[in-house]
């Protein structure tokens, strides 16, 4: 059975890819497919499916910080919309309740305020899918994308543990030693080296945070995440990450096999849930008026809304304890779950839609914005700078350093990630915070800097590609240098105006014996 089900799933992710989706969308269809053809879940697709998730919330946690939660563009836009929504949506559901419309008329307005109350969420699993094959966790618009889901997860874990009626052990009081294990973790993580030991590690971490928690009467989930942003800040996060990439990556396929293959719905059912999904576009349209309320540039506000548009898995966790407490009919879980199901189809092009459209219509949705512009969102001044270095990761903290050494003080590091450009300020080095694929950076400022006469994008392939575009557009009268990890990856590079694409790993080894020679003089070149 699980062989049928894990080459159905590459079969439906292969053909989402070639018709250029995200392979979710053909794991959705898998799904669908599967359950048309009678083909039920199993017990071990259900484990796999939460290990996924214990293991995706654990990476999120790595890369959160608590004080980034409390800045009023996450906490209170996440707070704000989730009461707008739930009014919203209790009053549209309401409104066709009272006309007898399908099968919201035989509702109570209990009922009308618990199906609003699930349709307010976002899905966590999608977003972050979405935002790491982008390349985007780390831009502005995805930590707010990733800042108001956890605010939504923690609201649903509340409403979870009151409504089941069941209090959290007294022992739940001992998670505060959790903070005390910070540095023990820190230490084993310092001294399990960069092999098997520190994959084994990336996983018995998340799942020894969700036992905890589920121990004490908690949501697992909610263990393995404040167990990861536990670690977070810790310099091997980003190794920590990779590790266990892999097997998120797998764990989650049967997530959304899972979400497809719920109960096989009539077609009143699916009908419903074609009504909630016309829904959605509100859900955006507030996500858009309240971030640019908060000062968030138009660019920034709708990539970050667009990006919850869609309804959550938490949604049918919600769902799930409302038909075991009695309150909703067994139906409405399956309409819940075909609403949440097709709105993720629906949502996968809606980011890159959003960004295409803003770069057309920029002028439309920047009279949105308010006058008072936030820090990291003022003009841009590079000061005499020639060569500029995009990603200041590894890669790009190595060519900055060598580079310093042939152009002085005229080399100046973007990063889209605040801490990391902190950390190298620190260091003595020019860094600013930046986002290379974002069209309103480029206007503000950089884009008229005509004395850069070199850029290099050392970034994710995704981020590389999008900000090669944005160059090209601006006509900066510049080199452009790349690196890239796949040959197919130089020609699309090259195709978006590159001039030079390096093969991070061909390279790396062509360097390597450069350097080994030079320092050894014991070469013989031919000639």
């Amino acid at each position: 059975m699980e062989t049928i089900l894990i080459v159905t799933a590459f079969i439906f992710g292969f053909g989402a890819q070639q018709a250029g989706l995200p392979p979710l969308v053909g794991f959705l269809a898998a799904g669908f497919a599967l359950n048309m053809a009678g083909v039920e879940t199993t017990e071990t697709l259900h484990e796999l499916a939460d290990i996924g998730v214990i293991l995706l919330l654990f990476s999120i946690g790595l890369k959160v910080k608590v004080k980034k939660l409390l800045e009023p563009q996450i906490w209170a836009v996440a707070s704000l919309h989730m009461v707008i929504m739930v009014v919203f949506f209790g009053g549209a559901v309401f409104g066709l309740g009272l006309i007898g419309f399908m099968q919201f008329g035989s509702l109570s307005v209990n009922q009308v305020l618990l199906i609003a109350f699930a349709l307010s969420f976002s899905s966590t699993v999608f977003a972050v899918k979405i935002l790491e094959q982008r390349g985007d966790m780390n831009s502005k618009q995805g930590r707010l994308s990733i800042g108001v889901l956890i605010m939504q997860d923690l609201f649903a874990v509340i409403f979870i543990t009151v409504s089941s009626g069941k209090l959290p052990s007294p022992l739940a009081l001992g998670l505060v030693l959790l903070f005390f294990l910070r540095r023990p973790l820190a230490a084993i993580l310092d001294r399990s080296g960069h092999g098997e030991l520190l994959v084994l590690l990336a996983c018995i971490l998340p799942v020894a945070g969700a036992s905890v928690f589920e121990y004490v009467g908690l949501k697992p989930d909610l263990g393995a995440l404040l167990l990861g942003m536990l670690l977070a800040g810790h310099s091997k996060i980003d190794e920590l990450s990779k590790a266990m990439f892999g097997f998120k990556d797998l764990f989650l396929v049967g997530f959304f096999l899972t979400v497809g293959m719920a109960e096989l719905p009539n077609m009143d059912a699916v009908w419903t849930a074609l009504v909630m999904v016309a829904f959605v576009p509100v859900k955006v349209i507030v996500f858009f008026l309240l971030f640019t309320r908060f000062s968030l540039r138009a660019r920034t506000a709708l990539i970050s809304s667009t990006n919850l548009a869609n309804y959550s898995e938490f949604g049918l966790i919600v769902g799930a304890l409302a038909v075991s407490q009695g309150w909703l009919d067994n139906n409405w879980l399956i309409i819940l779950a075909v609403a949440v199901s097709i709105s993720m189809v629906a949502a996968s092009p809606a980011s890159d839609l959003a960004a295409r459209l803003y770069c057309r219509k920029n002028k439309l949705f920047q009279k949105f914005e308010t006058r008072k512009r936030l820090p990291d969102d003022r003009q841009i001044d590079i000061g005499d700078a020639h060569v500029v270095v995009f990603g200041m990761g590894r890669v790009g903290t190595g060519a900055y350093d060598n580079l310093l050494r042939q152009y002085n003080s005229r080399v100046i590091g973007i990063d889209a990630d605040p801490s990391r450009v902190k950390e190298h300020i620190g260091k003595g080095r020019h860094v600013i915070t930046g986002d290379a694929e974002d069209y309103d950076f480029w206007q503000r400022g950089i884009g008229e800097q005509r004395q850069i006469s070199l850029i290099l994008l050392t970034m994710s392939y995704a981020g590389n590609l999008a900000a090669a575009k944005q160059i090209s557009s601006f006509s900066l009268n510049a080199e452009v240098a790349s690196i890239a990890a796949f040959d197919d990856e130089v020609e699309h590079l090259k195709e978006a105006g590159v001039d030079m694409v390096f093969n991070l790993y061909a390279e790396a080894g062509a360097g390597f014996s450069d350097h080994i020679c030079q320092i050894a003089d014991q070469c013989t070149y031919p000639g």
